[in-house]
């Protein structure tokens, strides 16, 4: 799996964020099962609630084009630090994220990130495996 290419069309698609309000740009890339890229930004909305997040975005487009498992999702943010998905963010990952999903947190460039599993992000996720109980 290349991080360096996935953070690279997360900065790409960071570019694109709608951040009148708070100027807190994110961009993000899901890596599909079959190796396709979506790429997502972060779009504000006056009443807050209807802002969506990058991560986000960047899922719902490749499940919009009928994919159900991601095998990756980089996503970049501030360029000093690592900016880690929101809570619904993550619970989203793990419902679309594949066993041994990779969450690779970029900063400024492709040579600077760091890469996380879903456990490590959240522990004890809420699946579909436990509605089959």
């Amino acid at each position: 799996m290349d991080y360096k290419m996935l953070i690279s069309k997360a900065l790409q698609g960071r570019e694109n964020a709608y951040t009148p309000y708070s100027n807190f740009k994110v961009g993000a890339a899901v890596l599909t099962e079959d190796g396709k890229i979506y790429t997502g930004c972060n779009i504000e909305n006056a009443s807050y609630g209807a802002t969506n997040c990058a991560e986000r975005t960047a899922i719902f487009k490749a499940v919009s084009e009928g994919h159900r498992t991601i095998k990756a999702i980089a996503i970049v943010g501030i360029e000093d630090d690592y900016t880690y998905p929101c809570g619904i963010c993550r619970q989203v990952i793990a419902e679309f994220g594949s066993e041994d999903v990779k969450i690779i947190l970029g900063k400024r460039n492709e040579s600077d990130y760091i890469v996380k599993t879903l456990e490590e992000i959240l522990p004890g996720a809420f699946t579909k495996k436990d509605l089959d109980r």
